[in-house]
């Protein structure tokens, strides 16, 4: 039996009573706001700006999918953990790296695919973990609720450790408290160009991760909603929009 820590304690997620009433229902914006949902901590798709409000890939998406659609988006930074179970309540829609999985289609509804991606491993710097045996047993650092945490979640003998933010993870593998942190590619990535002399990045090749698909997570059954957001999500890729913010925050 694996054995389970959450390393941080989900913070108490408090809606603005301004923002709920504009546009927001129990089945999603019916009016001309959109409440968008995110965690500003899973850089390049989302992150706090020098600003010190949200950006990212997924936060300049979801603006443009408003400005096609004539809906104002709102930007409300929460938990990951907390996405889900606030649509249609405190927010209307969440965009935050979302890989779409069966368990999720239960509660909500996805747009269209927006991207493809797949988990990385990220271990010590000159580490021998290297392939799927190799985590059998290991201290593996995730970030609660994403499919880094369901992946740990089968290997044997693994012992977890989840965060509200996967920097923390990171953090708690350079201060040696966990072995390896599994997380999304790009992500990952940017991790490792943010600590290259402390930590590598192992593609989840290695391991036979499956390719997975971020999707906007949407109220069920809304599908109104849907269709002008999968509409509009069509239309930034016909115009060249999308290729462009891909440049922009992915690519560079």
């Amino acid at each position: 039996m694996k054995k389970k820590i959450i390393a941080v304690a989900l913070t108490a997620i408090v809606a603005l009573g301004s923002l709920v009433g504009c546009g927001s229902s129990s089945n999603g914006s019916t009016g001309d706001a959109l409440i968008v949902g995110t965690n500003a901590a899973f850089p390049p798709f989302e992150y706090v700006g020098d600003d010190g409000k949200p950006d990212g890939f997924d936060i300049a998406l979801i603006k443009a999918i408003g400005e096609k659609a004539g809906m104002e988006v709102q930007i409300q930074d929460m938990e990951f953990d907390s996405l889900v179970s606030s649509i249609g309540n405190k927010i209307d829609v969440a965009i935050a790296g979302m890989t779409v999985t069966e368990e999720r289609k239960k509660t909500v509804d996805f747009s269209d695919s927006y991207y493809e991606a797949v988990q990385d491993v990220i271990v010590p710097k000159g580490s021998a973990i290297a392939t799927a045996d190799d985590l059998k047993g290991l201290k593996i650092g995730v970030q609660l609720g994403t499919t880094g945490e369901f992946i740990a979640d089968e290997i044997e003998g693994a012992e977890i450790s989840a965060y509200n933010k996967a920097v923390d993870a990171v953090n708690d593998l350079n201060n040696g408290r966990v072995d390896c942190v599994i997380v999304d590619k790009n992500p990952a990535e940017v991790f490792g160009a943010q600590f290259p002399d402390q930590v590598d990045v192992i593609p989840g090749t290695n391991f036979d991760f499956e390719p997975e698909n971020y999707a906007i997570a949407l109220p069920k059954g809304n599908t109104e909603l849907a269709e002008k957001i999968n509409t509009a999500l069509k239309e930034l890729k016909e115009d060249g929009t999308y290729d462009a913010l891909v440049k922009k925050y992915i690519e560079e």
